[in-house]
């Protein structure tokens, strides 16, 4: 398992994340998982506050575009280095808090508590099925102040209606376990939300899936 979480954290380097936003947010998104990146623009838009935590944070592309209300607190949380500098550097203006931590153990960041969460395409790099990755919404869930929210999105595994591309990327992921996501379905994603949250919206946009919850 540590291996497996070390191996999707390790894939993003700084020659990767230079590539990132290119062929992950503007080819990959668009033209493989049909889900493109002005929906999870607006999934931030739609739900960021100004006391706020990004858990997995790539290259900080949302939390660069996206709208905040004035003065904003920002934390960014990630196993790795690289993608909290590059995050970091690329946000610098909002002057971010910066944690390295692995979200699958509990979490200690001072000040505790945010009125929102993201966590954007970071599930699908996790090892097991959803119900093994349930200890991320728990652990984002303690973090969160009351009437606080969760969102984010995940490439879900089920192959049956995508395109060539689609297959054969997810395919080459899981096999170099940059992705494990071959068992994650939109179901169990939902099952997951109800049992943790008072109220959760979740849908399927292409490939992705598109969540929030509310404690």
């Amino acid at each position: 398992m540590k291996e497996a979480i070390q191996s999707g954290a390790r894939i993003y380097s700084k020659p990767v994340l230079f590539l990132y936003d290119f062929f992950v947010l503007q080819f990959s998104n668009s033209l493989v998982w049909k889900c493109p990146s002005k929906k999870l623009l607006d999934l931030y838009n739609q739900h960021i506050s100004a006391n706020h935590l990004d858990i997995g944070v790539g290259t900080g592309y949302f939390l660069d575009k996206c709208t905040y209300p004035s003065r904003p607190r920002i934390a960014l949380l990630d196993l790795n280095p690289n993608t909290l500098e590059v995050s970091a550097k690329r946000i610098c203006r909002y002057q971010p808090e910066k944690y390295q931590a692995d979200i699958l153990k509990p979490i200690s960041v001072k000040p505790r508590f945010f009125d929102s969460i993201g966590i954007n395409y970071l599930l699908h790099c996790l090892p097991g099925d959803i119900s093994n990755k349930e200890i991320v919404f728990k652990n984002a869930k303690s973090l969160l102040n009351k009437n606080g929210v969760v969102f984010g999105s995940t490439i879900l595994g089920d192959t049956s209606q995508a395109n060539f591309l689609a297959r054969k990327l997810l395919a080459i992921y899981n096999t170099k376990k940059i992705m494990s996501n071959s068992k994650d379905t939109l179901q169990d994603l939902e099952a997951v939300l109800a049992g943790n949250f008072r109220g959760y919206s979740v849908k399927q946009e292409g490939r992705v899936a598109l969540f929030s919850a509310r404690v």
